[in-house]
């Protein structure tokens, strides 16, 4: 059977899932809640179906997030069965770099 180009893409994007399970000691995926992030996300949960894949998700919590998106993150790592850590720069928080411009949907 002949793979389709998105076939191969996710094959080895798979593979490489794999091999970095294999050889990291602790990894990671970076979760952003944007498409991207929820790409890697599913391709994850396949790659290691019928187990949640063996790594945490990290956010880097820029507090610029609509409510909702939060809410979304958290339902996204519990069903994935994953771990969420999330990091907030203390820093930027406490000189209100982190401050979002407007409140909308807060």
């Amino acid at each position: 059977m002949k793979l389709t180009h998105l076939q191969r893409l996710e094959a080895e994007s798979i593979h490489i899932m794999h091999e970095v399970v294999a050889q990291a000691d602790k990894p990671v995926m970076l979760y952003s809640i944007g498409k991207d992030s929820a790409v890697m996300l599913h391709l994850a949960r396949k790659a290691f179906y019928p187990s949640p894949p063996p790594f945490p998700l990290m956010h880097v919590d820029t507090t610029w997030k609509f409510r909702d998106m939060y809410a979304m993150r958290e339902k996204a790592a519990e069903e994935a069965g994953m771990e969420l850590i999330v990091w907030q720069n203390p820093e930027a928080k406490a000189q209100e770099i982190c401050k979002p411009p407007l409140k909308l949907g807060q």
